[in-house]
């Protein structure tokens, strides 16, 4: 303790000792850039007095999403520092971003940003909605705004034409976010000098056309790539195996054809992949997956990639999410899936033609909260729950499997509502009506028999037509019935009990039995 004291005020004294001897000034924010954010911020939306409203240096009070920082220079005798504009951000995005709101008619013009020589990040939220303007043309700027780190556009639809040529000049670039604009073209071959680019995202645009085979070779510091909701078409490159650093590639909805790149598996960091709903075809479920250790999610459906699935989960038990719907799978569903995969949370097998049972260990994923698996030709006993149906309720997706059955002794009535048209396992024909209850006020009939309107008034009713059974009774004329459901459990024998009530005349009731293996 009595050393860090000394040491404390060995650096007090240094520290008074250098102020000492030194000047610290500080220089307000440049004219010729204040004048600068104060145009962009009229041609975002000139309906707002921006100079009456924060006349003072903008670095001092300036509305939200401009930002300043500070940098210092300093000689033997003298330490000074400069404020610059760092960042600007427009478009309201909630109220902890309240940035700068767009109007109608937003427009940019990225010569006026060229005094801006200390800028990092420029950010645009639903600014370009109505009045079409094309892509701005960064590559006009002066060579000291090439320190540009973040270029994004986030819903910006009245954006138009491409990109080629346009932002070549800013070999800083680390994020690139165009989304949900009008932007078209193919991606140009200028984007493989952006070498600093981790964040690549250019989705939900007018892409189209081919990719060029190199473009990937040199963007090694790329971490996300997301490409989806475009036209793309041709092969995936293979360039895209060198950029190692990759965490999330996402290339759903284009029209990416051939082979599923091989070298993928060399993306030892990779955790999300999405090539879904593109024309890869007649390749299979890669077995290379097997070997991606990192993958959080893989999403292949809409693919046909034909095949069995392949035994390929045992490396993969920290997987959350596995998309293979709709991609011409036939076969069984190995057990393995249910064994392995024990952290899935979605998990989609539907519509293909996969065949036998539904594996028992697939009972046992506690951590699954979407689980399909209809439009099949799965047969035999469904293997879950009454706590896991209730659970998933209808995310457990099981209906188009003709064969597949519910084991009453397993799955209680409720449970079983939510996993749509079923039947029964060892099913038998319905029986007739047990009891018959009718009565009403004043009525002495059958009174010592009438059910108490108070308890049907607390139960839990499901439509007659639950399970499939519907149709008229013995001596009921209405159609308009609302059921409960139970069944009761004994050591050797268990059996449903139904108790219905008419809509359009409430003193009419009745309540029957009937063996669990109904067809239901």
């Amino acid at each position: 303790m009595a050393q860090f004291t000394l040491t404390f005020i060995l650096f007090c004294i240094l520290t008074f000792s250098l102020l000492s001897n030194s000047v610290i000034s500080q220089t307000p924010l440049d004219s010729a850039e204040q004048e600068s954010v104060y145009r962009v911020l009229d041609s975002i939306n000139s309906d707002i007095p921006w100079r009456t409203l924060f006349p003072d240096d903008l670095c001092i009070s300036a509305p939200h999403g401009v930002v300043c920082d500070y940098f210092s220079d300093s000689d033997a005798s003298t330490t000074s520092f400069t404020t610059h504009i760092t960042e600007l951000s427009f478009g309201f995005v909630s109220d902890y971003s309240p940035n700068p709101p767009c109007n109608a008619n937003s427009t940019l013009d990225p010569s006026l940003l060229s005094p801006l020589s200390h800028l990092k990040k420029l950010f645009f939220y639903k600014c370009f909605s109505e009045r079409k303007i094309p892509f701005p043309d960064f590559s006009s700027l002066s060579i000291q705004n090439s320190i540009l780190e973040e270029l994004v556009f986030i819903e910006n639809p009245a954006l138009f034409g491409s990109l080629s040529g346009k932002l070549n000049n800013l070999t800083s670039l680390r994020r690139l976010v165009l989304t949900g604009t009008n932007v078209s073209g193919t991606i140009p071959g200028g984007f493989g000098e952006l070498v600093n680019l981790e964040q690549l995202t250019l989705s939900r645009n007018k892409f189209v056309g081919e990719i060029s085979a190199n473009i990937f070779r040199n963007l090694i510091k790329l971490k996300i790539l997301d490409l989806s909701e475009n036209g793309f078409k041709g092969i995936v490159p293979e360039s895209i195996g060198n950029m190692t650093e990759l965490l999330k590639i996402d290339l759903s909805f284009n029209e990416f054809s051939g082979k599923i790149p091989e070298n993928l598996k060399g993306l030892k960091n990779l955790e999300f992949l999405d090539l879904g709903y593109n024309h890869f075809a007649n390749c299979g479920v890669p077995l290379f997956l097997g070997e991606m250790s990192s993958l959080k999610e893989v999403y292949l459906s809409g693919n046909f990639l034909g095949g069995q699935i392949p035994e390929i989960w045992e490396s993969l038990g920290g997987i959350l999410g596995i998309g293979l719907s709709r991609t011409g799978l036939i076969g069984n569903i190995p057990a393995s899936m249910g064994v392995h995969l024990r952290n899935v949370c979605y998990l989609g097998l539907d519509n293909n033609k996969l065949e036998g049972v539904v594996p028992d260990a697939f009972g046992a994923l506690e951590f699954v909260s979407e689980l399909n698996l209809e439009n099949n030709i799965l047969s035999g006993r469904v293997p879950f729950s009454s706590f896991f149906a209730s659970k998933l309720g209808k995310k457990l997706k099981l209906e188009g499997n003709s064969d597949l059955c519910i084991d009453a002794q397993s799955i209680s009535a409720k449970a079983s509502s939510t996993l749509g048209k079923l039947k029964l396992c060892n099913r038998t024909e319905i029986p007739k009506v047990a009891l018959l209850y009718r009565g009403g006020p004043g009525s002495d009939a059958l009174d010592r028999d009438r059910v108490d309107t108070t308890l049907i008034d607390s139960f839990d009713f499901f439509l007659l037509d639950f399970f499939g059974m519907s149709g008229s009774f013995p001596d009921v004329d209405s159609p308009s019935w609302i059921c409960r459901f139970d069944l009761t459990l004994s050591d050797e024998s268990f059996e449903w009990f139904r108790l219905c009530l008419d809509l359009v005349d409430p003193s009419f009731f009745f309540g029957e039995s009937f063996a669990p293996s109904n067809e239901v």
